[in-house]
């Protein structure tokens, strides 16, 4: 699958999570063409915050493949710029690539990569994903933007304001 594919899937499963109150964020992790894991942040549902979309799209990959030592890469796609703890569950799990759709000001980890020189990098897990992004970024941005219009939580509804507006829209703000 190409990566404007993975992250239109990606899109399709904020649109869930959407629909059941969370912040549109939608990840899915693909080996090969199969896709092997799935899920939208869960924050407003599990009443935590380390429940991240890509997170629990990761564990629910590792949990499909075991301790298998022998498999294709993995991608990962996800509707907004991972995080430094999402990034780092995907260098463990032995993610390849990662594709993104809307970036992260706050918080994005895709500029890890250019400065992580671990001393070994014989291990899956010393291996950092090539990160990419700007995927279907206008739907994701929309996204955002649909739901700041019903988000009852003040705090969501901003951020998500926040994510809606293009980067030259929010000089002097």
């Amino acid at each position: 699958m190409t990566p404007d594919e993975l992250v239109t899937l990606a899109l399709e499963v904020s649109e869930e999570g959407m629909r059941a109150g969370e912040l549109p964020v939608g990840a899915v992790v693909a080996m090969g063409d199969e896709i092997i894991g799935r899920a939208y942040t869960q924050e407003r549902t599990q009443g935590r915050r380390l429940v991240h979309a890509d997170l629990l799209a990761l564990e629910q990959a590792d949990r499909s493949l075991g301790w298998k030592q022998r498999r294709d890469p993995l991608t990962l796609a996800i509707t907004l710029e991972p995080c430094l703890m999402c990034l780092g569950a995907a260098m463990a799990l032995g993610v390849s690539q990662v594709y993104y759709g809307l970036e992260a000001p706050d918080d994005g980890a895709a500029g890890v990569p250019a400065v992580w020189q671990p001393s070994r990098q014989t291990m899956w897990f010393s291996q950092v994903p090539a990160v990419a992004g700007g995927y279907r970024r206008f739907e994701c941005r929309d996204q955002f933007r649909r739901y700041a219009l019903t988000a009852s939580n003040t705090n969501l509804r901003r951020y998500a304001e926040s994510m809606s507006i293009e980067p030259d829209e929010s000089v002097g703000v």
